[in-house]
């Protein structure tokens, strides 16, 4: 007996099935078979199966004698012949990975669960990408006493992400209905309904391939049968819940429906004519006349919203509706605004309240206007369109200045009113690259700017222009200007090549070793880098204005790996990582930086290193840090090279020194003068209008959320641990937070939470945003360091101490022990901390007080002067 079974269902797809049969076959679970169940196919399935069949012994073939026209008659098929305990589904376009039998196995016998679901990816085989489906139901390893446990998972409707026991399968009647579409539906409903135990895995268990060209039933979706067959499914499927006592979770698996089957359709209705649109109304009307008003009140605003607009028979108003439903959602044509609510389109009623996206009250500079292009139409080299604007929330200024945006390129426009609220303007343009062309308002008063996206009609041909062409893009129909590939010429891309094949990191190293030999070195020129080049900040920034004011005969050369915005005017600039790098790192007698020039690079003879490093605090640095604290080799030595480079350490505190120097095995000078970039603090210098920038209104305390990384996801946007969206609930009235994340960070908050939080990760001086705040809201951050020099209160979210400590990044202090202000492990906690801040913050006077002795007592405002005075003299 095997201890496996995979059923392979099939039908006139003779091509693929050999992909779907080895990747079983490959399986690192030996003991299987494999069923091919085929539903009578016409082209040359049979041959082909026959062939696998001999080819392995493991592979079996069963064949119907007629069509059964869906996929629940050869999936019972395969239960009735299944030899194994354990039986798992699979079609025959798709593929299994490799682990996915004996990872799946090896859970249910731990486990002992009637199934296991695991992760589905869906595989784009045009770009040979994998795209998870909805992970968050996967996000954990769990085991799940019954569907009521976590009713979300019937989102999880799939059969082939599972494996099965074939016992229970069989002795509970569990089957496949034969005559429809969707059966997996009614299946999971049934296997739901009856299952007590079943466990959930995260990793990817099948590849779901999504061709180039569309055969299969699921995304069929432009046929109007496929629409009934989905309802009827969904029919069925709640009728075999109340059939098994499980009429209580009908409503969630309604739910369901609205948010995935219903928006399948939903989602390309923009592009639809009036007679499909009204038709497929017509069809799913009475199967949402069903559905308790509960289960659409909890539905997501704008699919509410389209619910409602079916409902009604508004079809002109559902298709525009529709379009905003994915992607950068566009917004309404109008809205209206009463007794603090928003609701969509001209009609105040409840199935249109979008106020949940929070629409009507983003700042100008993310506030939401619709643009619909019309008559757009080319003459061979510039393109002409009528583009009118609409302002469902009232948010343009009486003084503005309107702008068309081809990329860095603003083309002046002149829209004029036209009534109920809306502009018309002529546009033309000539574009001359790759962009996505938006329509700009800047506000006079303040020079705020808010730009949005082009919609147009769907059907719209492409535009051919000189090497470009203007192209209507996905399914909220976007206007897109998309290059030519063959307006690149022979020689560009073979120069590009050329430049590509030499200019390797490993050939500028090889390069750079020789000039440092045979080039002399230039006293005067200094090399400034801060953050690794993403920004001009700091201490490397506060030594730069040091140095500018004494007028020291020193040549400053920037470098710079981002945006060029924020660095000093009039300095000279050099990319990070270019040649013209390679060259000023081994032409420069000084460099500056923060954080570490490129490791491997030796520093040359007569070159003089100043480390002003970026923080102090309770983490672990150094080889003490998760990337160095192992045992191997080659990365410590690379380490201990780079340190030795430095001449000069700049050291915040004696507790920076008791830590950072034994931990980097650092052994040149140290300057204990403070922090240069803390002057500030100290002396209370800002920079600019952190209200004004961020657009926070008057009244609003300011809340500096700023998290570190963590160094298992970085990028992942994980920092962000606090529920933002209770926070807004609960303290948007009285309070804005400004969230700095992390510089290796990937994070920004959706929309519908703009409105109370502030994305300030690119804010050039984050000295400016802990003058600015009334409070900082951190976790491991070194930042609580520096903000202490400002005596205003702090609050440590800390939900992941123990991982933190213990297994992630390690520290060297226990935080709630010396934590200047409460630590928490909830938003709820701490939003009733925030609500009490000012005692709470009298509370914690004396440790406020000790934290700063440990880390402060240094730090008088002159730092950048003192260490000037040493280094440069």
């Amino acid at each position: 007996m095997p201890d496996c079974t995979v059923v392979v269902i099939t039908y006139n797809d003779a091509a693929r099935l050999p992909r779907a049969v080895r990747s079983v076959l490959r399986q690192s679970l030996r003991d299987l078979e494999v069923i091919i169940a085929d539903d009578a196919s016409t082209d040359g399935t049979p041959e082909v199966a026959a062939r696998l069949a001999d080819g392995d012994p493991r592979v079996r073939y069963l064949r119907r004698e007629a069509n059964s026209g869906g996929c629940g008659a050869p999936r019972n098929d395969g239960i009735d012949a299944a030899a194994a305990p354990y039986i798992m589904f699979l079609d025959s376009d798709d593929e299994l990975p490799r682990h996915a039998c004996k990872s799946l196995l090896t859970e249910i016998e731990r486990t002992g669960a009637d199934f296991v679901s695991g992760q589905i990816s869906r595989l784009f085989e045009s770009s040979g990408r994998l795209h998870p489906y909805y992970p968050s139901l996967f996000a954990r390893r769990r085991v799940v006493g019954g569907i009521r446990e976590d009713p979300q998972l019937f989102l999880d409707s799939f059969t082939t992400n599972k494996l099965y026991d074939v016992g229970r399968l069989r002795h509970r009647g569990l089957r496949f209905p034969e005559d429809i579409h969707y059966e997996d539906h009614v299946f999971a409903a049934g296997l739901y309904a009856v299952s007590h135990r079943f466990a959930v895995v995260p990793w990817v268990v099948y590849h779901w391939h999504r061709a180039p060209v569309n055969t299969s039933i699921s995304l069929s979706i432009d046929d109007m049968e496929n629409v009934r067959q989905r309802v009827i499914a969904a029919r069925m499927s709640d009728d075999v819940l109340r059939a098994h006592g499980a009429g209580d979770l009908v409503p969630h698996r309604q739910r369901r429906f609205v948010r995935q089957d219903l928006r399948v359709y939903l989602h390309p209705l923009p592009a639809r004519d009036l007679v499909w649109v009204k038709e497929f109304a017509s069809i799913v009307r009475p199967y949402l006349e069903e559905i308790p008003a509960e289960v659409l009140d909890s539905a997501e605003p704008l699919e509410r919203v389209c619910c409602r607009l079916i409902l009604d028979d508004r079809i002109e108003d559902l298709r525009i509706a529709a379009g905003s439903l994915t992607g950068p959602r566009a917004a309404p044509r109008a809205a209206v605004q009463l007794d603090g609510r928003t609701y969509w389109g001209t009609t105040v009623s409840p199935g249109l309240d979008i106020t949940r996206l929070r629409l009507a009250e983003l700042p100008f500079s993310d506030s939401r206007l619709r643009h619909e292009a019309t008559e757009i139409a080319g003459d061979g080299e510039r393109v002409r369109m009528t583009v009118r604007t609409y302002d469902p929330f009232g948010v343009l200024p009486v003084d503005w200045t309107a702008f068309l945006q081809l990329g860095r390129q603003k083309i002046p426009i002149n829209p004029q009113p036209s009534g109920g609220g809306s502009y018309v303007s002529e546009v033309v343009f000539a574009p001359t690259g790759k962009c996505t062309p938006r329509i700009g308002f800047t506000r006079d008063s303040d020079g705020h700017t808010t730009t949005d996206r082009i919609i147009a009609d769907p059907h719209t041909g492409p535009i051919e222009l000189p090497g470009c062409r203007v192209q209507v893009e996905g399914y909220a129909a976007y206007l897109c200007v998309r290059p030519e590939p063959a307006a690149r010429s022979a020689l560009r891309r073979a120069r590009r090549a050329l430049l590509k094949r030499v200019g390797t990191p490993r050939n500028k190293l090889r390069a750079y070793k020789i000039m440092i030999k045979v080039l002399p070195r230039r006293k005067n020129l200094a090399l400034f880098e801060s953050d690794v080049g993403k920004s001009c900040g700091g201490s490397p920034r506060a030594i730069y204005e040091e140095l500018r004011r004494r007028r020291l005969p020193i040549e400053v050369v920037w470098s710079v790996a981002g945006s060029r915005s924020n660095f000093p005017s009039g300095v000279r600039l050099v990319r990070r990582g270019s040649w013209r790098y390679v060259w000023t790192m081994a032409r420069a007698g000084i460099w500056v930086d923060s954080h570490g020039f490129p490791l491997d690079y030796p520093k040359p003879r007569g070159t003089r290193y100043l480390q002003t490093w970026h923080g102090q605090g309770i983490k672990s640095i150094g080889f003490d840090a998760p990337d160095l604290r192992s045992d191997f080799d080659g990365p410590r030595a690379q380490w201990r090279a780079a340190v030795a480079r430095w001449d000069a350490l700049v050291s915040p505190s004696a507790e920076f020194s008791r830590i950072f120097v034994p931990s980097n095995g650092y052994t040149g000078t140290v300057y204990r003068y403070g922090t240069p970039r803390c002057d500030a603090l100290v002396r209370g210098e800002v920079t600019g209008d952190v209200r004004a920038r961020l657009e926070i209104p008057r009244g609003r305390k300011i809340l500096l959320y700023a998290p570190t990384y963590r160094d298992r996801a970085k990028g992942s946007g994980k920092s962000v641990r606090v529920d933002l969206e209770l926070m807004a609930d609960e303290l948007a009235g009285d309070w804005v937070v400004v969230l700095r994340t992390h510089p290796v960070e990937r994070y920004s908050p959706p929309e519908h939470l703009k409105h109370f939080v502030r994305s300030a990760g690119s804010y050039p001086e984050i000295n400016d945003l802990m003058l600015a705040s009334d409070a900082l809201l951190t976790d491991y951050s070194s930042v609580m360091c520096d903000y202490a020099i400002t005596g205003k209160p702090m609050v440590f979210f800390v939900d992941d101490w123990d991982d933190y400590r213990l297994s992630e990044r390690g520290v060297y202090h226990d935080l709630p022990a010396i934590a200047p202000g409460p630590c928490v492990t909830t938003t709820e906690e701490l939003v009733d901390v925030i609500r009490r801040l000012p005692g709470v913050h009298a509370a914690f006077a004396e440790r406020y007080a000790a934290f700063r002795d440990l880390w402060c007592a240094d730090e008088r405002g002159d730092a950048a002067a003192r260490v000037v005075e040493d280094f440069f003299k």
